[in-house]
């Protein structure tokens, strides 16, 4: 199985989602982690110069259709995972990761490593109350 995690060191899970600069795929065989891969993520930085749609009245930050479009163009470099670990997101990428069938998990654990194994044994919390 592949786990990709948000991270700017390869070594710990980022903050924030959006603003991450790779992703870290872990494959998992037979419980343990047997390669690592630092993919480029797409994030707020490659989207700056597109035209910026407005947010529908009422609609919350991150939740219209041109927000789902690029959150889906920023899991094209993780379709070959079943899930992503982060530590901070978006309510809106959030669900765009579930549509795309990635198993997003927002977590405290810090280190890479310890979430991966953590998401393996099933032992990780999915912290929701932390999107935004």
């Amino acid at each position: 199985m592949k786990i990709a995690a948000i991270t700017d060191d390869g070594q710990s899970i980022s903050q924030h989602f959006g603003r991450a600069a790779y992703y870290l795929v872990a494959t998992v065989e037979d419980g343990q982690i047997v390669n690592r891969e630092l993919r480029q993520k797409m994030g707020h930085t490659q989207f700056a110069n597109q035209v910026h749609i407005e947010e529908q009245p009422g609609q919350p930050h991150g939740m219209g259709a041109a927000s789902h479009n690029k959150h889906l163009q920023m899991a094209e470099a993780i379709a070959d995972c079943e899930a992503l670990l982060c530590r901070g997101m978006g309510q809106g990428a959030y669900d765009s990761m579930q549509a795309r069938g990635i198993r997003p998990v927002v977590t405290d654990i810090a280190t890479i490593d310890e979430a991966v194994m953590a998401y393996v044994d099933g032992s990780i919390v999915d912290l929701v109350e932390r999107l935004h």
